[in-house]
């Protein structure tokens, strides 16, 4: 007998009254072990419009759904409740083989059954969304049969999403995809769809099970221990359910390095840690193999390693190194006896302070410059002396240079190495250096067959040139994720000048799994009319990014002053509370640290108990309160509600990031960082986001605030 379980057995378990969740679990261990024991009795649900569907007694007040169908060695879970509103929901639903796909979906009769009444009736109005797309089409999209003609019925992108909860998610996705501008030969090569060589049997229901469009929503239990993890954190669904897209990126056989894009929410990494597991348990399997994951913050490594305990074995994750670049690098150098101390906040350092003393009066540059002159150029070239600054590229930079400014400049930067060196110190871009360099020239072996690298959108040219170094290179070396709408750091590269061949070898996710439409259109917004590259100096957009849930459009209200904003605040959260969720569930996220400080104190002297995200250490979520964190903090978690506070002009954008910059480029540069800030604040919400302000609102979101 194949035990499959569903992604709706588990949405609906997360709701079970927690005192029958236990005897849930009992019954579910027993039906694994033995579906046909003579204590489950299988009570046909007669109602129901579907064949096959069967109830089975778990306690006085639940039941669950089992869909059997006859003659075949499938037994699915798919359904737990009350026992009313289990018969309810089995009365709606019916179980199908897709004729083209070949994907076993569930399909809501109702819509099948409005479906064909218009189809019955005379056609009236515009003409249908997809009148040029032909049925056998549709069918290959993932359209059920049962719903072609209500797909028929569609003439507005609005109608559209109203009917989305009526369509298998695979075929919504193509839909939209469609909506959105793209062909149907795009779609279909998007989706990977392909004619299947032989008919689809539209009775086996064991190799429906076994298709990729089927394992998004239903998994196949094989052992009794893997169920139980399952079922110790239901809403985890990233740890089962994988959208086709995302498990053949984790399973594909690359011969060189992989580049993923996606907007925030899409998985990528999630991806990444399952491209990691696959690596370390399926390819690169002897016990001197290593895999490296890394990403550009000390905190997000220790968020990703506590994930990965879930979804890897042990002996994987002893061959995984979870650990951001620059902590790998210093760890290395010091092993190799190399003894230097890095520098913190290298623009505020005594160091740099001495170094612009040498700056000349009569060129009247602002500070910024030069610190924007030695990351982007300087550092980014690796330039050592002043005949190579005379012959450097300067694109992208918007105040132009003589050669003779530039000899006049170039003691600026002679100053600052020599003050580093006279103390012993090294910037992080240096370390990084100074470990390829080291490898390179001492031809140092590493245990690495394969790197994956996750936020590569925040990472620096000389980070992945090291990353290249690390890992030698061929099949499946380098697998990286990013995505540039998300960049709030400064560095930008192109892949390709690191000595990482992308070409033909890059992909793309679409589909939002976290934030609702309506949170994603607001985010999406903030950042129109913004340039975005593709992490290999081509443009990247949002064309077909879509979320998949639906909720309340982000509220956005500007207060008097602060303490109105506080009792906003406190009521907005009470509410949820009062609703069911948890303060865990809960973040407050502000601009800086210092405000942060302001908005805890307040809040702690309401009552709520606060608990505040740090750097390098992962949120735990057992830990009672409200979250607190900063923009950049908040980057790669995600909680029900989101609230941004202190939208305020000056501090969203903050005031100093675009009126310190140098020159139009730079200012220009300093805004996409700063909208981009606030759009992953935002995209971090499940269910819905709050913007709050008092005073003057920020200009970023002019028009979408209320008063009072």
């Amino acid at each position: 007998m194949t035990i499959a379980i569903s992604n709706d057995f588990l949405l609906a378990f997360s709701n079970v009254q927690k005192q029958h969740q236990r005897q849930v679990r009992e019954f579910i261990e027993r039906f694994r072990e033995q579906p046909d024991a003579p204590g489950i009795h299988y009570e046909p649900v007669k109602s129901a419009r579907g064949k096959d569907l069967y109830s089975v007694r778990i306690n006085q007040a639940y039941r669950a759904i089992v869909f059997r169908p006859a003659g075949s060695s499938v037994c699915v879970l798919t359904w737990v409740d009350h026992h009313d509103e289990a018969y309810r929901w089995a009365e709606r639903k019916k179980f199908v083989i897709n004729p083209a796909t070949g994907a076993l979906q569930v399909v809501t009769v109702e819509a099948a059954e409005e479906a064909r009444q218009v189809e019955a009736s005379p056609a009236k109005g515009a003409p249908g969304l997809f009148d040029n797309i032909k049925d056998k089409h549709l069918l290959r999209l993932g359209v059920p049969d049962e719903l072609i003609p209500l797909v028929r019925t569609i003439r507005t992108d609005a109608e559209l999403e109203q009917a989305e909860d009526r369509f298998p998610q695979e075929a919504y996705e193509a839909l939209y995809m469609l909506a959105s501008g793209y062909s149907l030969e795009e779609v279909l090569r998007e989706l990977e769809a392909r004619e299947d060589e032989k008919p689809v049997d539209p009775d086996d229901f064991e190799a429906a099970l076994r298709r990729e469009d089927s394992q998004r929503r239903f998994y196949i239990v094989e052992e009794a221990k893997e169920l139980a993890e399952i079922l110790n954190a239901p809403l985890e669904q990233w740890r089962v359910f994988l959208h086709p897209k995302q498990r053949r990126l984790v399973r594909m056989k690359a011969n060189g390095p992989v580049r993923v894009l996606g907007g925030a929410g899409t998985g990528k990494t999630v991806v990444a840690m399952h491209r990691a597991k696959y690596l370390a348990e399926e390819v690169f399997t002897a016990k001197e193999d290593r895999i490296l994951f890394t990403t550009f913050t000390r905190n997000l490594a220790t968020d990703i390693q506590e994930n990965l305990r879930k979804i890897c074995s042990v002996e994987a994750l002893s061959r995984i190194d979870v650990i951001n670049l620059d902590a790998w690098a210093g760890n290395f150098l010091r092993s190799q006896g190399y003894r230097v101390e890095p520098t913190f906040k290298a623009e505020d350092s005594e160091e740099w302070k001495a170094a612009l003393d040498e700056a000349p009066a009569e060129l009247r540059l602002p500070p910024s410059f030069y610190r924007t002159e030695w990351e982007q150029v300087i550092q980014e070239q690796n330039i050592r002396d002043a005949a190579s600054y005379l012959k450097a590229s300067r694109v992208g930079r918007g105040t132009p240079l003589s050669r003779r400014q530039k000899q006049k400049i170039w003691r600026v930067f002679q100053e600052y190495r020599a003050q580093l060196n006279e103390r012993g110190k090294r910037e992080f871009v240096d370390l990084l250096r100074d470990a390829r360099e080291l490898i390179e020239t001492k031809e140092i072996p590493l245990p690495y067959r394969a790197a994956v690298v996750d936020e590569a959108q925040d990472m620096s040219s000389e980070a992945f040139r090291l990353i290249r170094a690390i890992v030698p290179e061929g099949p499946n070396d380098l697998f990286i994720v990013g995505d540039a709408h998300q960049r709030i750091y400064r560095y930008r590269v192109r892949l390709g000048q690191c000595g990482i061949n992308i070409r033909g070898r890059g992909r793309k996710l679409r589909v939002n799994y976290r934030t609702t439409e309506e949170t994603r259109r607001f985010a999406v917004a903030v950042l129109e009319g913004m340039e975005v590259d593709d992490l290999d100096g081509g443009p990247d957009d949002q064309k077909g990014y879509v979320s998949l849930t639906h909720g309340s459009p982000p509220v956005v209200r500007c207060l008097p002053d602060l303490a109105a904003e506080i009792e906003y605040l406190k009521d907005r959260i009470g509410e949820w509370k009062a609703e069911g969720f948890a303060e865990e569930s809960i973040c407050l996220v502000a601009r800086t640290n210092k405000l942060l400080e302001v908005y805890e104190e307040e809040l702690q002297r309401a009552g709520f108990r606060t608990y505040r995200i740090r750097r390098s250490v992962a949120d735990q979520r057992v830990q009672p309160g409200l979250r607190l964190a900063t923009m950049h903090r908040v980057k790669g978690l995600e909680f029900d509600y989101v609230c941004v506070v202190a939208a305020n002009d000056g501090m969203i954008p903050l005031a100093h990031a675009i009126d310190g910059a140098e020159d139009a480029v730079a200012a220009r540069l300093a805004e996409t960082r700063e909208r981009s800030l606030l759009y992953v604040a935002l995209t971090r919400a499940r269910r819905g986001a709050v913007i709050t302000a008092h005073g003057t609102p920020s200009r970023f979101l002019q028009g979408a605030f209320r008063t009072g």
